[in-house]
C-alpha cells in the first residue's frame, strides 16, 4: 500500500519524494537531494532554465584535472541540462514573473525526476510546463530529458532553445577546453579535454519535438552547440520536446566525439529508453530494497539513501570508486576516503556483491600510489593516502585556506597522521572474502592488498624496550579532534587484527595459490623476518585497556584531559570544535566521531577482542556523552545507532538512526549543498539491517536478532552470503510481560466517539461535485485520519490548481462541514462511548481529545463530554499531522504523563501508526485491514470496559 509522510514542503510517499514549492533560500540543497545517476555519471537537481548562482553540475567517475592547493578534484563536466523557453519574447525563469503551481518529484524506482509547475509571464501569460530527466542504468552512456508545454490561456509564439554549456565551472575554476564541435540533422555534438589531466571528451544529443510543426535550427556559437525551434502555441495545445544525449570519454574509448554520435545514431526513441532504465531499475532494486512498514518517513528515508548509493556505483570501472560526497556535490573534491570501505562496502557486499568488487578492486589498482606514499615517509610497502584520486597517491591539501582575509591556514594533518586508512581497506578485503568466498579474486589482488599494508605496519610500528612493547605514536585516531596522540586505541587494535589476518591470508595462499606467493615474495620483499616481526607485534601491541573495568582509553593521556560537559554548551548550531577552538579541543575529552566506540563495533561481529556486551556497556556510558554526535560528524549517528540497538536502547537507536536517514533531506548539518554524506547513507543501511535486524554472521549463513523500533511492524531485507540470496522477513517481538502502567486515555474524535467522518465525507462530496472531480465513500476511506490538506491533494490528484485555489477550497469545505456539525447533539455519540468515558473516569485515568481536526472543540461542545476531558489536543495545537506521532505526543505533555502511560483509541492507520511512533499503546476501532497494526483491535466501543480492556494490555 502506498503512504505518505510529510516535512515541511517535502513529501514522501513509499519510493516518491515530492517538493510541493519552490524555496530560492533551499536552492543548493535541494540541487543536491534531487541528484540523479546511474553509476557513470551523476547530475546535480539544478533547473534546464538555470536560476541566478545556482550550481549546476554534472560528475563522471575518474575524470579529475588539476587545480590549484587542492592537488586535484573531480571536474564538472559539460552540462546536458539546458533547455530554455521563451514565450512570445518573455524568458521563462522561476525569479520572474509568478509560480501559479509547483510540483517536483523524484521517483526512486526509476531514478527519475520530474518536475511540474504552472507560471504567469510577466506579462500574464500562463502555460504548463513539464519537465523530465534521467540518466539510464540500462546503457551507462545515455540520459534523457523531455520537456511539455501547455499554452492555458493565450495563442502566440514559443522558442525552444535546447543547448549543452561546453564550459561548466568547479565553483570559479574551468577545466575544459573546447576542441571542436559541429552539427547533425537533428542536433549536435561536442569535443572537449581536461586542461591538465588530458582526458577527451565527447557529448552528443538530438532533438524531437512533438505535437506541432517547427523549424529546427542550430548553432554553433564556442562551447555552446544549441538548437533552436519556434512555434505558434494554441491554448490548450501541449508540445513536447525530447532531448537524448550520448556521452564518452577517452577513458572508455579511443574516438569518445565518434562514439557518442554512432551510439546516437542508434537509440531507439525516448519512451523506449525509459523503458529499458525502469527495467534496470527494477531488477537492482529486487536485491538492494528493504522494506519498512510502521514508519513511512523511515520507509522513504532508508530507500533514498539506498538509491544515492546505487546511483554512485561503477558498475563498468574497477578504477574509479565512490567519493565522500559520491557525485552529487562539490564537497571534498570528489576523493575517496575510508568512507567507501568501512561505511558503504557493507551494502554492496551483501546486496551487489559484483559492484562491492569494483570498488575494492580500486584500491588494488592504486597500491603504486600508497607504495610512493610509503616510500616519501620512510616506510616499506603500501601506505594508503588518506584522500585519493586517481593514481591512489595523497591528495589531501596540505593546507585549509582561511574564510576571511585576516584568518591563519590551517594545517591539515590527516594526509600525515591518519594512518589507520591502510587497516580499514584490510578489513574490507576480508570481510568481501568472508562473505562472497569469491577466491579468485581474493587470490589475484585482495591478498596483495592485505600483505602490502601489513608490511607497512611492520615498518611503521615503534618498539618501547623500557615497557617491552610495541606502540604507533603520532597519529590521528578515528576521533579527528585530537590531531597528534600516541597508542590510539583504535588504531592499534586495527592494526593488530590486520596483523592477524595477513598471516592467515599468507598461509592460506601458500595453500591455494603458490605460484601467487612466490611472486609476491620476490616482488613485495615479504621475507620470513618480516612475518616473524608480525607475531611479535601482535603480541605485543600495546592497547590501553583496563581487563577489570572493561574500560579502553581512547589514547594514552585522553584521561588526563580536561572533561567537558557537552551540555552545557547547548543549545548550539555549530561542532564543539568551533565553539571550543582547536586547541581547546585538543586538551578535552571531547570526541568528533566514534573512535573506541568505532572499534568495538569493527570488532562487533566476529566478537573478536576487546567486544563482549559488558566492554561495549562501560564504554558506552563513557563514551556516548562526550561525542559530538549532532555536529562532530554525519559518520557517527549510524554507528552510533547499531550500538545502541545493541543494548537494548532502542528510544536512542532510532533516534540516531533518523538522525542519519535524515541527514541529507532535511539538511541536518546545514551541508547538503556540498554533496551527499555518502558515509552516512551507506551507515543507514547498516544501522537497519545489522542494528534493528540484528544480524550477525555465523558459519553457515547469516542470522537475525532483530530489535525493531516499537513503531515498525515489518522489515524484510535479502542478503548474499557465499553464493545463496537469503530472505528476512522479520516482525516486532513479543514485549516482555509487565503489568502496563496506565495512567490516561487520548481518543480519537472521528470515528471513534462520534461518526463525524459522515459529515466530513458529506462535505468533501459536495465539494468534489462542485469542481467536477469523481468522488465517493471509497475514496473516502483514504482520507481518515489525515489533514485537511493532505485529504484535498488526495482528492485532486494531478489536477493543476494554484495554492490560492487549494487554500480556498479548504476552506470551502471547512465552512461545509461547519453547517453540517450544527445539528450534532449528544445523541451522535457512539455506542458505548459514554459508559467507557465514565468506566475511565472512576479508574481515575486522565482523557484527552487527540483529533486532527480544527473543529475539534466544537464537536466536543455539542457532544456535551467537555466536563469528562482533561485536555483537547486539536488540529492547532501541532505542525506535523499523523502519521507523525506529534499529536498525541502533545496531549500527553498537556496530561502530565509519559507516552508509555497512555493508551490511544483510532479508527485510521495514520492514526494507530502515529500512536505507535509516540511509543503509546494502541486501541484500533474498525476492520482488521485497517487497523490491524494495534495492540488491541475491536470492532466497536459497545459493552467495552475499562477492566476487560486492561486485562487485554497488560498481555501484550
Amino acid at each position: 500500500m502506498e503512504k505518505t509522510s510529510y516535512f515541511q514542503d517535502f513529501i514522501y510517499t513509499d519510493w516518491i519524494l515530492i517538493e510541493t514549492q519552490f524555496n530560492p533560500a533551499q536552492l543548493h540543497v535541494r540541487e543536491t537531494i534531487f541528484t540523479i545517476g546511474n553509476g557513470y555519471l551523476s547530475t546535480r537537481g539544478s533547473f534546464e532554465e538555470s536560476y541566478p548562482r545556482a550550481l549546476p553540475a554534472t560528475f563522471i567517475h575518474g575524470i579529475y584535472d588539476d587545480v590549484p592547493v587542492v592537488y586535484t578534484e573531480l571536474a564538472n563536466c559539460p552540462d546536458w541540462l539546458p533547455l530554455i523557453v521563451i514565450i512570445n519574447g518573455e524568458r521563462f525563469r522561476l525569479d520572474q514573473g509568478n509560480i501559479l503551481e509547483y510540483h517536483r518529484q523524484l521517483d526512486l524506482r526509476q531514478g527519475l525526476l520530474s518536475r511540474s509547475l504552472r507560471w504567469c509571464s510577466p506579462s500574464g501569460k500562463t502555460i504548463d510546463i513539464n519537465f523530465e530527466r534521467f540518466a539510464s542504468l540500462a546503457d551507462q552512456q545515455v540520459l534523457g530529458q523531455r520537456c511539455q508545454l501547455t499554452a492555458v490561456d493565450f495563442s502566440g509564439l514559443i522558442e525552444i532553445q535546447a543547448s549543452i554549456n561546453g564550459y561548466p565551472e568547479n565553483q570559479g575554476f574551468n577545466h575544459w577546453e573546447i576542441l571542436d564541435q559541429g552539427k547533425t540533422e537533428q542536433g549536435f555534438w561536442l569535443h572537449t579535454r581536461t586542461r591538465s589531466s588530458q582526458i577527451d571528451l565527447g557529448i552528443a544529443a538530438k532533438i524531437t519535438i512533438l505535437g506541432t510543426e517547427a523549424t529546427l535550427q542550430v548553432s554553433t556559437a564556442p562551447g555552446y552547440p544549441a538548437i533552436s525551434m519556434t512555434f505558434f502555441a494554441q491554448p490548450e495545445q501541449t508540445v513536447t520536446i525530447e532531448k537524448i544525449v550520448t556521452v564518452f570519454t577517452s577513458k572508455e574509448v579511443e574516438q569518445p566525439v565518434f562514439a557518442a554520435q554512432q551510439k546516437l545514431s542508434n537509440l531507439p526513441d525516448y519512451r523506449t529508453l525509459l523503458e529499458s532504465n525502469q527495467t534496470a531499475w527494477d531488477q537492482v532494486w529486487q536485491d538492494s530494497d528493504i522494506l519498512i512498514e510502521g514508519d513511512n518517513t523511515a520507509a522513504f528515508a532508508v530507500r533514498y539513501n539506498i538509491f544515492q548509493l546505487l546511483i554512485a556505483a561503477p558498475r563498468n570501472d574497477q578504477r574509479v570508486s565512490i567519493p565522500a560526497k559520491t557525485l552529487s556535490g562539490f564537497g571534498y573534491r570528489g576523493h575517496i576516503f575510508w568512507d567507501t570501505e568501512i561505511f558503504i562496502l557493507p551494502f554492496f557486499i551483501f546486496t551487489q556483491p559484483a559492484l562491492a568488487k569494483n570498488l575494492l578492486s580500486y584500491r588494488y589498482h592504486t597500491l603504486d600510489g600508497a607504495r610512493r606514499k610509503a616510500a616519501h615517509y620512510g616506510y616499506q610497502g603500501a601506505m594508503y593516502a588518506w584522500e585519493s584520486a586517481v593514481t591512489g597517491d595523497e591528495v589531501t591539501p596540505r593546507w585549509s585556506l582561511p574564510s576571511d582575509f585576516y584568518g591563519e591556514d590551517v594545517r591539515i594533518w590527516c594526509r600525515d597522521r591518519e594512518i589507520h586508512i591502510s587497516a580499514d581497506i584490510a578489513y574490507a578485503v576480508w570481510y568481501y572474502w568472508q562473505v562472497t568466498a569469491d577466491d579468485q579474486w581474493m587470490g589475484d589482488y585482495g591478498a596483495e592488498i592485505i600483505l602490502d599494508t601489513a608490511i607497512f605496519w611492520h615498518s611503521r610500528v615503534e618498539f618501547n624496550p623500557q615497557a617491552d612493547r610495541y606502540e604507533i605514536n603520532n597519529v590521528i585516531g578515528a576521533d579527528e579532534y585530537h590531531e597528534l596522540v600516541h597508542n590510539n586505541s583504535f588504531t592499534n587494535r586495527i592494526v593488530q587484527w590486520h596483523l592477524e589476518k595477513a598471516i592467515l591470508v599468507y598461509n592460506w595462499l601458500q595453500r591455494t595459490f603458490p605460484e601467487k606467493i612466490v611472486e609476491l615474495e620476490q616482488k613485495r620483499q615479504l621475507t620470513p623476518e618480516i612475518r616473524t616481526h608480525w607475531s611479535e607485534i601482535i603480541k605485543k601491541i600495546w592497547i590501553p585497556y583496563n581487563p577489570e573495568t572493561g574500560l579502553i582509553e581512547q589514547f594514552e593521556g585522553f584521561f588526563q584531559l580536561e572533561d567537558i560537559n557537552l551540555a552545557d554548551h547547548e543549545p548550539r548550531q555549530k561542532s564543539i570544535q568551533a565553539v571550543l577552538g582547536m586547541e581547546k579541543t585538543n586538551k578535552s575529552q571531547v570526541i568528533k566521531q566514534p573512535d573506541v566506540l568505532m572499534l568495538l563495533y569493527l570488532m562487533r561481529e566476529s566478537a573478536c577482542f576487546p567486544y563482549n556486551h559488558k566492554t561495549l556497556a562501560t564504554n558506552w556510558d563513557y563514551y556516548a556523552p562526550r561525542t559530538d554526535i549532532t555536529y562532530g560528524s554525519s559518520l557517527g549517528p549510524a554507528i552510533h545507532a547499531i550500538l545502541a540497538a545493541d543494548l537494548g536502547k532502542l528510544d536512542q537507536a532510532y533516534k540516531y538512526f533518523i538522525q542519519a536517514a535524515m541527514v541529507d533531506l532535511e539538511d541536518k548539518r546545514g551541508n547538503t549543498q556540498d554533496g551527499i554524506h555518502a558515509a552516512s547513507a551507506g551507515g543507514v543501511w547498516q544501522s537497519v539491517v545489522f542494528g534493528f535486524g540484528g544480524i550477525q554472521l555465523q558459519k553457515n549463513a547469516p542470522v537475525a536478532n532483530p530489535h525493531l523500533p516499537p513503531n515498525w511492524t515489518r522489515l524484510k531485507f535479502k542478503l548474499f552470503w557465499r553464493g545463496k540470496w537469503h530472505q528476512f522477513d522479520l516482525r516486532p517481538l513479543a514485549p516482555p510481560t509487565h503489568l502496563p502502567n496506565i495512567r490516561g486515555v487520548i481518543f480519537d474524535l472521528d470515528g471513534v466517539l462520534t461518526d463525524t467522518a459522515e459529515y466530513h465525507y458529506q462535505a468533501w462530496q459536495k465539494l468534489a461535485d462542485e469542481e467536477g472531480i469523481p468522488f465517493n465513500r471509497q475514496a473516502n476511506e483514504a482520507l481518515r485520519g489525515i489533514s485537511r490538506r493532505a485529504s484535498l491533494m488526495l482528492i485532486i490528484g494531478n489536477r493543476r490548481y494554484s495554492d490560492i485555489q487549494i487554500q480556498e477550497m479548504m476552506e470551502r469545505k471547512n465552512d461545509y462541514y461547519i453547517e453540517l456539525i450544527q445539528n450534532i447533539t449528544p445523541k451522535d455519540l457512539l455506542p458505548g462511548a459514554v459508559s467507557l468515558l465514565d468506566d475511565i473516569r472512576q479508574a481515575g485515568l486522565k482523557i484527552a481529545i487527540g483529533s486532527a481536526s480544527k473543529n475539534a472543540r466544537e464537536v466536543i461542545k455539542r457532544l456535551g463530554i467537555g466536563d469528562q476531558v482533561d485536555i483537547i489536543a486539536d488540529g492547532y495545537s501541532v505542525q506535523k499531522p499523523k502519521p507523525a506521532p506529534d499529536l498525541f505526543l502533545y496531549a500527553a505533555q498537556q496530561l502530565g504523563i509519559t507516552p508509555r502511560e497512555c493508551v490511544v483509541f483510532e479508527d485510521a492507520a495514520a492514526g494507530i501508526q502515529a500512536a505507535k511512533a509516540g511509543g503509546m499503546y494502541a486501541v484500533g476501532l474498525g476492520p482488521i485491514e485497517r487497523v490491524g497494526c494495534a495492540d488491541v483491535v475491536l470492532s466497536s466501543l459497545a459493552g467495552v470496559t475499562w477492566r476487560n480492556l486492561e486485562l487485554e494490555i497488560t498481555k501484550l
